[in-house]
């Protein structure tokens, strides 16, 4: 892991975020990521619908160290959302859909 001074996400390594259970507990990967526009927080997720049953919150650091690839992400814009068929795949990148924007108009 890198120093505070070099942490590149826009949040504080301790900062909380939100996983599945099932990711959290190693059996399933980190498949989709999303940086919220309303509040720059990170979800960190599978690409099946989840239930709000299974979310779970873990810090930042914690689930960069479960997938390092994560650290690629570190630089996607609030706003925008990334995913890959298999953690074997790239990441793709970009914005999130409207219908994500949390923010009130």
């Amino acid at each position: 892991m890198k120093p505070d001074d070099d942490w590149p996400f826009d949040q504080p390594r301790h900062c909380a975020v939100i996983t599945l259970q099932s990711i959290a507990n190693g059996s399933e990967p980190i498949l989709h990521v999303t940086h919220d526009k309303d509040d720059h927080g990170w979800q960190f997720l599978s690409l099946r619908d989840a239930d709000t049953e299974e979310g779970c919150v873990l810090g930042l650091s914690c689930v960069v160290e479960m997938d390092p690839s994560l650290i690629q992400l570190a630089d996607m814009p609030p706003g925008w959302h990334a995913w890959r068929e298999s953690v074997e795949h790239s990441w793709n990148r970009e914005p999130s859909p409207i219908e994500w924007d949390n923010e009130d108009d």
